[in-house]
């Protein structure tokens, strides 16, 4: 799979209506075929920053997003938001699924 974490600086002003800002991109992006997750976190240390999380099935699936119109509307328009670039981690890993975290596994009852 294809896994992907980018880090948001939303100016200040936009930053408690990013959800809303990035909604039509996150729910477009989350019904391609080919994506497995993409979900948005706030940091906890920083107000105005979102953490996106994201994977998608393979390369081809990861061509298509870039490729889809959806993707273009946000590079065109999600930048206005935006303080400076988002820096990304985008790596390709085996397998298609979040694995456990052994260390901290939880004991069934």
């Amino acid at each position: 799979m294809i896994f992907i974490t980018a880090k948001f600086p939303i100016k200040p002003e936009h930053a408690d209506d990013w959800p809303e800002i990035s909604r039509a991109f996150t729910e477009a992006t989350r019904a391609e075929d080919g994506c497995l997750w993409f979900d948005w976190s706030r940091s906890l240390d920083d107000p105005t920053e979102y953490v996106l999380v994201e994977a998608f099935r393979d390369d081809a699936a990861g061509g298509a997003h870039v490729q889809s119109e959806h993707f273009r509307t946000a590079t065109a328009e999600l930048p206005a938001y935006l303080v400076r670039t988002p820096a990304i981690i985008n790596v390709t890993v085996p397998g298609t699924e979040w694995s456990e975290l052994g260390e901290m596994a939880v004991a069934a009852d």
